[in-house]
């Protein structure tokens, strides 16, 4: 039996990229034909990085994964995910109150455009962190380092200290 070929893209802001979004990647792009992750311009109004800086931070994590890529983007996801013929949108699970809120946007994305929601739970040890919780306590002097993975870390170390 022959495979369909799936492109997915994995939107968010990433910022940062921690161990639990590239926990998502490397299960996701087994299911995968192509992986776009989309880094979307964040809402956040003292983000840690540039979009720019997060694509390049990414680029380099997922190098040597096979089809997997990186890129910027400043629309609606949906709108994106058209844009670049995608079959669905992967996210990834950490809690209750994720799948509350992403259940009801997998239906609105569904509804309006049709594209469909593929859902990763994330491993155990990932399931508390986020990116927000990571900022926090990487700009309160806490340790991060087993959060992200060890390039990040050092970013963010540079960058806290400008």
């Amino acid at each position: 039996m022959s495979r369909k070929f799936v492109r997915a893209i994995f939107p968010g802001s990433f910022d940062p990229i921690t161990n639990g979004h590239l926990d998502v990647i490397k299960r996701g792009v087994k299911l995968f034909g192509e992986l776009i992750i989309a880094v979307g311009r964040s809402p956040i109004k003292n983000p840690l990085f540039t979009p720019e800086e997060r694509v390049e931070i990414i680029a380099e994590l997922i190098k040597d994964m096979p089809g997997v890529s990186v890129e910027g983007f400043e629309r609606l996801t949906v709108e994106y995910a058209a844009e670049k013929k995608a079959d669905v949108i992967l996210r990834g699970l950490r809690s209750l109150t994720d799948v509350q809120y992403e259940f009801q946007l997998a239906m609105t994305n569904r509804s309006v455009t049709g594209i469909e929601t593929v859902f990763i739970m994330t491993s155990e040890e990932y399931g508390f962190t986020s990116s927000t919780l990571i900022r926090q306590i990487a700009s309160l002097g806490g340790d991060i380092s087993n959060l992200v993975p060890e390039s990040v870390y050092k970013r963010i170390k540079e960058q806290l200290k400008k």
